[in-house]
C-alpha cells in the first residue's frame, strides 16, 4: 500500500465486538475481520450502519478436540463449546448438524440459529457458549470445540488434526467494513484495490493456505 502512496495505521483488537465498536464511532476508518452475517447482526443489535465495500477471504469454522480423534466417537452427554455471537454461534451449530451431532429445526435460517432451535439432540450434548477467543482454551474441558480459523491458528492448533471442517462458507465470506457513508470514499476504495490483488493473494495461498482461502 505505501508503494501506492497509502499509509496503512494496524490495529489490533482481541476481541469481535470492540472492532465494529470502533468503526461506528470513527474511531478507526475500516476494519477486516469480519463475515457479512456478523456484521448485519452487529448491525441490528446496535442500530448502527457498517456496510461491506469488498472481500478478503474465507476462514472456514473448523471442529477441534483433545479427547478424540473421530468425530464418531463424540460421547453421550459431551460438553461443546461454540462461539457465544448470534451468527458465528449459528454456523458453529450447522455444523455440528452437518456431522450428524444434532439436527435443527426445518427450515433454520443458519445465520440466526440459536441453541433453542436445536430439534433433536441424540447424544444429550451440552452446548457451552463462549466467547469466540476463549475457545482454544477451553478444550481441556469439553469433548469438542467449534473454533473460528484465526483464534484456532493463534492458539497454534493444526488444521490438518480438525476432526470436520465447514463446507458451506459462502456465505460467510470475510470482508472489509465502513460506515454506510464512507462507502465510496476513494481512498477506502484504494485500501480495498490494494487489498484484493494478486500479492495479497500469494501471500495468503503461503502463508494461510491451511487456514484461509482469498475469496476476491
Amino acid at each position: 500500500a505505501e508503494k501506492q502512496g497509502l499509509k496503512v495505521n494496524i490495529k489490533s483488537f482481541s476481541d469481535y465486538v470492540t472492532p465494529d465498536q470502533a468503526l461506528a464511532a470513527g474511531d478507526i476508518d475500516l476494519n477486516s475481520f469480519q463475515h457479512g452475517p456478523f456484521l448485519e447482526a452487529f448491525n441490528e443489535k446496535n442500530g448502527t450502519k457498517l456496510v461491506s465495500i469488498g472481500n478478503t477471504y474465507l476462514a472456514p469454522l473448523r471442529i477441534y478436540s483433545n479427547k478424540i480423534t473421530d468425530i464418531k466417537d463424540v460421547p453421550d452427554g459431551a460438553k461443546v463449546s461454540i462461539p457465544n455471537d448470534p451468527s458465528n454461534g449459528g454456523r458453529a451449530l450447522l455444523l455440528l448438524d452437518h456431522q450428524g451431532l444434532l439436527k435443527l429445526k426445518e427450515g433454520t435460517d443458519p445465520t440466526k440459529a440459536v441453541v433453542g432451535d436445536i430439534a433433536e439432540n441424540p447424544k444429550n450434548l451440552q452446548i457451552v457458549e463462549l466467547e469466540a477467543a476463549q475457545l482454544p482454551r477451553s478444550l481441556d474441558d469439553v469433548s469438542i470445540s467449534v473454533i473460528n480459523a484465526g483464534y484456532a491458528k493463534s492458539a497454534g492448533l493444526d488444521s490438518k488434526k480438525a476432526l470436520a471442517t465447514e463446507d458451506n462458507t459462502s456465505p460467510y465470506v470475510n470482508i472489509i467494513a465502513a460506515r454506510e457513508q464512507d462507502k465510496d470514499n476513494p481512498t477506502y476504495q484504494k485500501f480495498v484495490k490494494i487489498f484484493q490483488s494478486d500479492a495479497v493473494k500469494k501471500y495468503i495461498n503461503d502463508n494461510f493456505s491451511d487456514g484461509l482461502i482469498p475469496a476476491f
